[in-house]
């Protein structure tokens, strides 16, 4: 099995051989590997956020990475696919690794892992796991990618938690004073109101925003603060409706509809336009999101800092993410699984870090991944981050739930209806009724 990029072991007759990069095609070829087709030296990568020809941090990022990755592999080709990170992304890449002909590797969120597991569209990465592997992943994230069959589904990446982006600019314009790390939520209201105002020219800048949408969980630290969470320990019972959950829910709802410090289309907002309010259009003063754009806004130069969400009645730190995973369909090619699996290995390693400066965008999965600014501001966040339920069941509860949220941010229900509402349909999905 694949050890790293620049030296191989394999197993031939049982035997370990360990081959420099150069010997890499006749050992292969030893083991009956590949050698083959020009089709078995194509692989179909997929990837979340991606931009082609160096369009964003993403793209470029990913295709250093393949480029480094085909060095050691003469005749490789890789063609990179992007998606967005919301649902209508999501969808599009489920049904694209569902159809079996388009994709051969891909990033994907935690939360879709179990449904194509369910499906046996994705394939296991226990023969090509190492003991190193299992040494150097962190034995939690290992565990989360593991089926209901023992066998793990995923090579983690990273996780990305969400955190509070502050442009210190706006902050500098309206004299206001960056928060300590255990800011509360009280204060961040205070803040945000200060930060929310209109420019001489009649630019409008608001104190907050976060996207709210099915596919993400931004703005849901807020929810959770005050002590709630989604499900169960076990995943088995849904309980956000609880009072920890509609005091959390009536924070987030009370940004927009009581202090009126968001813009008009929160709960609406896509991804794409908080990025250009914060970096371009700079009338975002503070927002929520994971850490992939972080390195994206160093790259521009800008004055920024990312914090810890506001701490709200729990009294402690919470905050949400999932963990980047990178996997394998289901192929039927031999060949082609192997060096499919090669691939996601050395892109969840720690020799891409070492070939592409400032690959990684959240913090890494295994402990020899050393990240860089500013993506080493979000790794105090880790230890705390709650990580959304790896179970089948959860995309269409997540969709659920986001409907739910969005009405009561936008004032078309309560607080109490928006949390209540979904708890029977929830209770019967977990419970396969």
């Amino acid at each position: 099995m694949v050890s790293s990029m620049t030296r191989r072991h394999f197993f031939v007759n049982g035997s370990k051989i360990i081959v420099g990069s150069t010997m890499l095609g006749a050992a292969l070829a030893a083991c009956g590997g590949s050698g083959g087709s020009a089709q078995d030296n194509k692989l179909r990568y997929w990837v979340l956020g991606y931009s082609p020809k160096g369009g964003n941090d993403t793209g470029k990022l990913t295709d250093a990475a393949v480029a480094a990755f085909k060095k050691s592999h003469a005749g490789l080709t890789v063609d990179v696919t992007g998606y967005t990170g919301d649902q209508a992304g999501f969808t599009k890449l489920v049904q694209a690794v569902q159809s079996g002909s388009t994709v051969d590797v891909f990033r994907l969120p935690s939360d879709v892992l179990q449904q194509l597991v369910a499906q046996k569209s994705v394939a296991p990465i226990d023969d090509f796991l190492t003991e190193d592997d299992k040494k150097d992943i962190y034995p939690q994230l290992l565990d989360s990618v593991r089926g209901d069959d023992g066998k793990h589904y995923s090579w983690p990446l990273w996780v990305p938690p969400v955190g509070m982006f502050l442009n210190l600019d706006i902050f500098k314009e309206r004299g206001v004073e960056v928060p300590p790390d255990d800011w509360t939520y009280e204060q961040f209201v205070d803040i945000a109101k200060r930060l929310t105002f209109t420019r001489s020219n009649g630019q409008k800048v608001y104190g907050y925003s976060g996207v709210i949408d099915a596919g993400v969980v931004n703005t849901w630290p807020i929810i959770m603060g005050d002590g709630a969470y989604p499900l169960s320990k076990d995943n088995k019972k849904y309980t956000f409706n609880t009072p920890e959950g509609y005091s959390g829910l009536q924070k987030l709802v009370d940004l927009a509809l009581k202090y009126k410090v968001t813009p008009p289309d929160f709960g609406t907002q896509a991804p794409a336009d908080l990025i250009t309010g914060f970096s371009e259009k700079r009338n975002y003063a503070m927002y929520s999101e994971p850490s992939g754009s972080s390195k994206t806004y160093r790259n521009k130069n800008m004055n920024f800092v990312v914090k810890p969400m506001p701490i709200g009645a729990s009294g402690k730190h919470i905050t949400a993410g999932g963990i980047g995973l990178i996997s394998v369909a289901n192929l039927r090619d031999e060949n082609k699984l192997k060096l499919a699996m090669e691939m996601a290995r050395y892109l969840t390693g720690s020799q891409v870090a070492k070939d592409v400066d400032g690959y990684y965008l959240a913090p890494g999965a295994r402990k020899s991944v050393v990240v860089q600014d500013p993506i080493n501001m979000f790794t105090p966040f880790v230890e705390y981050t709650y990580i959304t339920p790896m179970i089948k069941q959860w995309p269409q509860i997540r969709k659920i739930l986001h409907d739910s949220i969005q009405k009561a941010v936008l004032g078309k229900i309560s607080v109490k209806e928006a949390l209540d509402g979904p708890a029977s349909e929830i209770n019967s999905i977990l419970s396969g009724s």
